[in-house]
C-alpha cells in the first residue's frame, strides 16, 4: 500500500525528501513522485478527513489504475500455476513467468514472481496438529535402515528389515528385526507388537506398503485380505495413511528416526549370525529407549504408557491369529481350482466362477461371495488332485465309482455266465480300467433283455471267447442266443403218453410204504 498520507504529512512539517524516505522506508524517488503529484493536483495538508488512500491516489494519479484493480489484473493464478507444476514434471517457474509476461508486460519481475509464489506455497502447506487420545492409534512402518546378519557357513550377509510400532498418546515404541518385508513378516510383527503392548489399539495406521495395501487410494484404500482378516481377529480398524502424506503418520516417522539412532546405529559395530540373536539385542536397547526420560516433557515413554495407553487398550483375544493367505482363482471345467500346483475340487455347479481361497498351514478353504463352499486338508503334492465325491456330477460319480469287483458283482446278479463273461472281459485287458466301458455296456444290456437271454448269450460268447461288448450285443440283436450251442446234442422235446412212466416212476418209496401196484 502506498504511504501517500504519511508522505504529505511529513512534507508539510518541512522534512527533506531524504528524511521522509528513511521515515517511511521507501525510496527517495518515490517521495519525489508523491510530492510532485500533490503539487500538480493542488493538494495541501491537511486533507479532508473523509478521504481514504484510494481517493487520494485517484486524485494524485488519475491516469493510473487503482491498486486493487492493478493487483486483480496482474496477480497470477497461483493455484493453477501450482497444479501445472505438479502435472508436468519438466515445467519450470521461469517458463510460466515468461508466458505470463508475454500477455502482461507490466507484470512482476522474475525474482518478485518467484518470491510471491513461495510465500503462497508456505500458506498452502499448513500442518494440522494432531491430538492423540489414549489407546486410539498405533502407527506402524518399516525403518529405512537395516541390520546385517552373516551366514556362519557361507559368510553371505543378509540385510534384516526393522519393523517399528508407536502408540499415539505415549510414544511407547516396539521394534523388531525380520528377515524381510513379505506378508508373513508384516502380519507376524503386528501380532508380536500387540503382545508386547499387552493390548490392541482402536486403530492401526500403516503406510501404503504393498504388503498390506493392494491399491493405495486417497478415499478407499484396498487392504490385503489377510491384513483385513487379522484386523477383524483383533477387533481393530486398519486405516492407512493417505498416499504421499507422511505427516499423517508423523508419530511413526519420528519413532523410526529414534529407533535408527538409538538402536540400529548402536548395533553397527556388532556382528550377528541369526535373527533371534539380533532381536535379543534389539529388545535390550528397546527397554532403555522406552525408559529414557524426555528432553522437553516430564517422564518417559514407559511412564506415559502405563498412565495413558495401557489402561485404554482393548484386551487381546483368547487365541492368537493364525496366519492365512488369500487369493482369487477361477474354477476349471473339471470343477477343480489350482492352489500352489495342487488341485482341489469344488461343487461342479460352480464351474467358471471366481472363488476366494483362504490358505492356512493345514487347511484350504474355498469361498464364493463370502460363503464357504469347500474345505480340504492342505496337500503339498505337485500335479495331484484332492477330490470330494459329492462335488462330482452323477455321471462322473458312476464312472469313478466303478471297480472290477463291483462290476462283477452286478453282472453276477443277472446270472453265473454273465458274471464269468464280466471277469473274462476285465482279465483280457492289460489294465482292468480299459475294460470298464465294455463292462458298463454289458450291464446296460442286462436292463434291456431278460436274464435267460443274457445268460444264453453270455454262454455263447464264453464258448466263442468273444470277450467284448460288441459280440454280446450282436448275439442278442440277431437272437443267436436262441440257437443251440455248436457241438452240443440237440434237445428233443418230451413225449407225453399214458404208457410212458416218466422219471418219477424209478424213485424208491420211503421205508414202511407199501409198494405200488405195478
Amino acid at each position: 500500500m502506498r504511504k501517500l498520507k504519511e508522505v504529505l504529512r511529513l512534507d508539510s512539517l518541512g522534512l527533506s525528501q531524504h528524511q521522509i524516505a528513511r521515515s517511511c522506508s521507501i525510496s527517495q524517488s518515490t517521495v519525489h513522485e508523491y510530492v510532485s503529484a500533490a503539487q500538480v493536483a493542488g493538494l495541501m495538508w491537511p486533507l479532508p478527513e473523509d478521504w481514504d488512500d484510494q481517493q487520494i491516489e485517484q486524485k494524485l494519479f488519475p491516469h493510473h489504475p487503482t491498486p486493487g484493480a492493478w493487483r486483480k489484473h496482474l496477480e497470477p493464478d497461483w493455484t493453477q500455476i501450482h497444479q501445472d507444476l505438479q502435472m508436468h514434471k519438466n515445467l519450470t517457474l521461469q517458463l510460466i513467468w515468461q508466458e505470463l509476461r508475454e500477455s502482461n508486460p507490466e507484470g512482476y519481475a522474475y525474482s518478485r514472481f518467484c518470491d510471491l509464489y513461495r510465500r503462497w506455497l508456505k500458506k498452502l502447506d499448513l500442518v494440522l496438529r494432531q491430538e492423540h487420545r489414549a489407546g486410539e492409534k498405533l502407527f506402524v512402518d518399516y525403518a529405512g535402515a537395516t541390520i546385517p546378519i552373516r551366514d556362519p557357513k557361507t559368510g553371505e550377509v543378509h540385510q534384516a528389515a526393522v519393523f517399528v510400532a508407536v502408540l499415539g498418546a505415549s510414544n511407547y515404541t516396539f521394534a523388531e528385526a525380520t528377515l524381510g518385508q513379505q506378508l508373513p513378516d508384516w502380519i507376524g510383527s503386528h501380532i508380536r507388537a500387540f503382545e508386547f503392548f499387552g493390548g490392541v489399539a482402536q486403530m492401526v495406521v500403516p503406510d501404503n506398503l504393498k504388503t498390506g495395501v493392494n491399491k493405495p487410494c486417497f478415499y478407499e484404500p484396498d487392504l490385503n485380505l489377510t491384513y483385513r482378516e487379522m484386523g477383524a481377529h483383533y477387533d481393530t480398524a486398519i486405516l492407512p495413511a493417505r498416499p504421499y502424506h507422511p505427516r499423517d503418520k508423523a508419530k511413526v516417522e519420528v519413532g523410526v528416526q529414534v529407533v535408527q539412532r538409538w538402536i540400529v546405529a548402536a548395533l553397527r559395530k556388532r556382528q550377528f549370525f541369526s535373527l533371534p540373536e539380533v532381536n535379543q539385542a534389539v529388545a535390550e536397547l528397546l527397554t532403555g529407549l522406552n525408559q529414557r526420560r524426555f528432553r522437553k516433557l516430564e517422564g518417559s515413554r514407559a511412564a506415559l504408557f502405563a498412565q495413558l495407553d495401557r489402561p485404554a487398550l482393548k484386551p487381546l483375544p483368547a487365541t492368537r491369529y493364525e496366519f492365512s493367505e488369500w487369493s482369487r482363482c477361477r474354477v476349471n471345467i473339471d470343477y477343480h481350482i489350482e492352489v500352489e500346483r495342487h488341485f482341489y475340487s469344488v461343487p461342479h455347479a460352480l464351474v467358471h466362477l471366481e472363488m476366494e481361497v483362504r490358505l492356512t498351514g493345514e487347511t484350504v478353504e474355498i469361498l464364493h461371495r463370502g460363503l464357504r463352499v469347500a474345505s480340504h486338508v492342505r496337500s503339498r503334492e505337485v500335479a495331484k488332485a484332492t477330490t470330494v465325491w459329492t462335488h462330482m456330477p452323477k455321471s462322473h460319480q458312476k464312472h469313478v465309482g466303478q471297480t472290477p469287483s463291483r462290476l462283477i458283482e452286478e453282472a453276477q446278479q443277472t446270472g453265473p455266465y454273465t458274471g464269468q463273461l464280466m471277469e473274462a472281459i476285465l482279465a483280457a485287458k492289460r489294465h482292468p480300467e480299459m475294460g470298464y466301458r465294455s463292462g458298463l455296456g454289458i450291464l446296460r444290456l442286462a436292463k434291456a433283455y431278460p436274464a435267460e437271454r443274457m445268460e444264453a448269450a453270455a454262454q455263447r460268447a464264453l464258448r466263442a471267447r468273444a470277450y467284448n461288448f460288441r459280440s454280446m450285443d450282436s448275439i442278442l440283436k440277431n437272437q443267436l442266443d436262441r440257437l443251440p450251442l455248436p457241438g452240443s446234442p440237440p434237445a428233443t422235446p418230451a413225449v407225453e403218453h399214458d404208457n410212458i412212466r416218466g422219471a418219477d416212476y424209478f424213485d424208491f418209496p420211503p421205508e414202511g410204504t407199501p409198494p405200488a401196484n405195478r
